[in-house]
């Protein structure tokens, strides 16, 4: 009798017999393509993984970046989790994040509900409301600084709006709300065109069905739309949440951790202490931050993976 691999056996052209079923594991890879690799791994060796490696030995150290240093084990990282100024560094990068992630996908999402409906002009709008994603971070928070000191205010005070007759720049409690707004405006449109892919896969069949069956726009959204694209919803949050983590272009621009230092980030501590020559101190905070963002990355890698077909 004849097994069943034997069974499933074809003939070629020649008359010779294959088997259809062998060579389909993992192909056997030529050592050619592994030497093509190795320029790419030798410069992300010295680019990225040996001043990462030096850099967190540096983080046990009292290295000031140059010159003799001597090693004294967790001593930077004890004092980072008693220091007030990286502690209030993390609470503002955190909280910043939560809120520009919410915001980002509220308006995202809004945005794409908008730009997939029976609207005319849908191509130019779309193309219209990615063009912030273009634009440097740097340069977009030069403008919206000279829009909050100056121009909003002049405005309010033509208005008579007396809560805006300020700066929101030089407010130390609203400071904030800038960088909020201005992270959306330019991390909007990258979010929008996650969710207008997400909301194309939805089949128009089932909105005329619910239509027939007397649903409102609003019960649409909410039991058809919102739960078919939750997927989507998911990864741009965690994608968000760990971007928005590392700012740094929007807050130089904005505030420049002003007033004060009611909006220094991370980053920004990270980078300034580098210039007060606090190196192996701000090499310690940076192996945190390290840390906290390749642990939202590896979530993010099982999100996505567990997503991959929607």
């Amino acid at each position: 009798m004849s097994t069943a691999t034997e069974q499933i056996a074809t003939t070629r052209a020649d008359g010779s017999r294959v088997n259809p079923g062998r060579g389909r594991g993992r192909r056997k890879v030529e050592g050619v393509f592994y030497l093509f690799l190795l320029p790419v791994l030798a410069l992300f060796t010295l680019s990225i993984t040996l001043p990462a490696v030096m850099g967190i030995f540096f983080s046990f150290t009292d290295s000031v970046g140059f010159g003799e240093f001597n090693v004294i084990g967790f001593t930077n990282y004890a004092v980072i989790f008693s220091d007030p100024a990286i502690l209030r560094a993390y609470g503002f990068t955190i909280g910043v994040a939560l809120c520009s992630v919410v915001l980002v996908n509220v308006v995202a999402l809004a945005l794409a509900l908008g730009l997939t409906s029976k609207i005319k002009g849908k191509t130019a709008l779309r193309t219209i409301f990615v063009l912030p994603m273009v634009v440097s971070g740097i340069i977009i928070a030069f403008v919206f600084r000279f829009i909050f000191a100056n121009s909003l205010p002049a405005a309010a005070t033509a208005l008579g709006i007396g809560p805006l007759e300020e700066s929101l720049v030089s407010n130390p409690s609203l400071a904030w709300v800038t960088i909020v707004l201005v992270t959306a405006f330019q991390a909007a449109p990258p979010a929008m065109l996650i969710y207008i892919a997400g909301l194309m896969t939805i089949p128009r069949d089932v909105y005329e069905a619910s239509a027939i069956d007397g649903a409102r726009p609003w019960q649409q959204f909410r039991h058809i739309t919102l739960p078919l694209v939750s997927g989507y919803v998911l990864i741009n949050m965690i994608i968000g949440f760990k971007d928005f983590l590392s700012t740094y272009e929007i807050v130089v621009g904005l505030t420049d951790g002003g007033p004060g230092t009611s909006t220094v980030s991370v980053a920004m501590a990270i980078f300034r202490g580098f210039e007060r020559g606090d190196y192996a101190y701000q090499m310690a905070n940076s192996t945190i931050f390290f840390l906290i963002t390749l642990a939202i990355a590896l979530i993010q890698l099982r999100v996505t993976r567990g997503r991959a077909r929607f």
